[in-house]
């Protein structure tokens, strides 16, 4: 049997810098199906009583801490948490957790306002997804990444320019990290300079945990759906050589696609599609300067960068919570737990991503580790995340420039004086100054 006998309370919260989720870090010697109560949700979570593995009775210890027999009050929600590098494959390749039937049910989320609308291909199953994805492959395969390159390694360099004239020190985050990427998502959707703020800051509400604005939230998703709407009607009526514009314009059967499958993925491409590249960025930076002799390998040894890279985010905690469920379809016997039909499943990459099973001193930083399995933090099966050999190649030629332009490169504050981000589920440091 390799579930946990106890249900966990789930703070997810890690706001010490990059160190990793106390809560994933104390599961870690739990075995890796384990039930957890979600913060959130209106009983799409099962009662803690329910299914195997759910012996703890109802309400809940401390922070990080099993529930509390006796406790008294109702039942929480909980979920299956799958925190094993093998486990979280097993269920993220396998058709039989869905996510699309979750829609409507008020699923226990980390964020409060998902982008849930059924035609999200984030929530859809195959064929479904199959047939989207398809079509959104051609903008993000290797060769199309590829041609952005040159385009990147310009704008790179006009913003480290740029960071040079203000002169040192710096914040390396308003410099490089948050203009790079989201420069990047505005071009690939070619959306108007005057509607680009708004559109960040209805984004960023979308992204909040906690005890979050939950009107802001609601506010920020119908903004942006109302938004991509309206521009995808305009790319119909007047297509420009941007992504919108050849989504909008693809017919199949001789029938476009549905308008508000275009809108809702010119949300996600928004909202997910600069993110992890603006907040890793940063999160590198900070890791690389905090962390001397590893950065000393990789300026003896540029070559390493593209391996330096993929251990960097491996390493990295870069996010808070577990994301997007899934539901069993049916009964699944997974690594001889028994997750029943209609039951809530999450995975953490990042505890995955920490697997000792797999990881030869998991919570070291090696930037010269050999044979690793690939880490998980694109995510892993259908819903692997499409934008990731874009998010790679931005994140290789902007530290790689960055460290060739500026060699003496150093914080220009206290690493324990940086500042970090405690109002979404994104870890990355407010404000990074840095000298040179």
């Amino acid at each position: 049997m390799t579930t946990s006998e106890s249900v966990w309370t789930c703070p997810f919260r890690h706001d010490e810098a990059l160190e990793f989720d106390p809560f994933l870090a104390r599961l870690r010697s739990e075995p890796p199906i384990t039930r957890i109560p979600m913060p959130r949700g209106d009983g799409a979570g099962d009662a803690a009583e329910d299914g195997p593995g759910g012996s703890a009775a109802p309400g809940a210890g401390g922070p990080g801490g099993p529930a509390a027999p006796g406790a008294g009050g109702p039942a929480p929600a909980t979920a299956w948490l799958v925190t094993g590098h093998r486990h979280v494959r097993a269920v993220t390749a396998d058709r039989r957790f869905s996510r699309a039937a979750l829609i409507g049910r008020g699923l226990p989320p980390v964020t409060p306002d998902l982008v849930d609308h059924a035609e999200s291909i984030n929530l859809m199953d195959p064929p479904a997804h199959s047939r989207l994805r398809g079509l959104m492959a051609t903008a993000f395969g290797d060769r199309q990444v590829e041609e952005l390159r040159p385009r990147t390694r310009r704008t790179v360099e006009g913003l480290l320019d740029a960071m040079a004239d203000h002169g040192s020190p710096a914040d390396v985050s308003d410099w490089l990290a948050a203009p790079l990427p989201l420069n990047t998502v505005f071009e690939l959707l070619d959306v108007p300079g005057p509607d680009r703020a708004p559109l960040r800051r209805w984004a960023t509400a979308m992204m909040s945990p906690g005890t979050p604005d939950c009107a802001a939230a609601a506010e920020g998703k119908a903004g942006l759906r109302a938004y991509f709407a309206e521009l995808t009607a305009a790319r119909r009526r007047h297509p420009g050589t941007d992504l919108l514009s050849a989504l909008a314009a693809v017919r199949e059967d001789g029938e476009f696609l549905d308008a508000r499958e275009v809108a809702v993925m010119g949300m996600l491409l928004l909202v997910t599609g600069h993110n992890t590249s603006a907040h890793q960025i940063s999160n590198i930076v900070y890791t690389l300067l905090t962390h001397p002799e590893q950065l000393a390998r990789l300026r003896a040894r540029p070559e390493l960068l593209p391996a330096a890279i993929e251990e960097l985010l491996r390493f990295i905690p870069y996010r808070q919570g577990v994301g997007i469920p899934r539901q069993a379809t049916e009964d699944v016997e997974l690594d001889g737990v028994t997750i029943r039909a209609g039951e809530t499943v999450h995975v953490s990459y990042l505890a995955a991503n920490r697997d000792e099973l797999v990881y030869d001193r998991p919570d070291e930083l090696d930037l010269e580790r050999q044979d690793a399995p690939a880490h998980l933090t694109f995510g892993h099966g259908t819903h692997h995340c499409l934008g990731a050999p874009l998010a790679r190649m931005e994140l290789q030629v902007a530290i790689g420039t960055l460290l060739d332009r500026f060699p003496e490169l150093r914080l220009a504050v206290p690493a324990e004086e940086v500042r970090w981000n405690t109002g979404s589920i994104w870890r990355f440091p407010l404000a990074l100054p840095v000298a040179w």
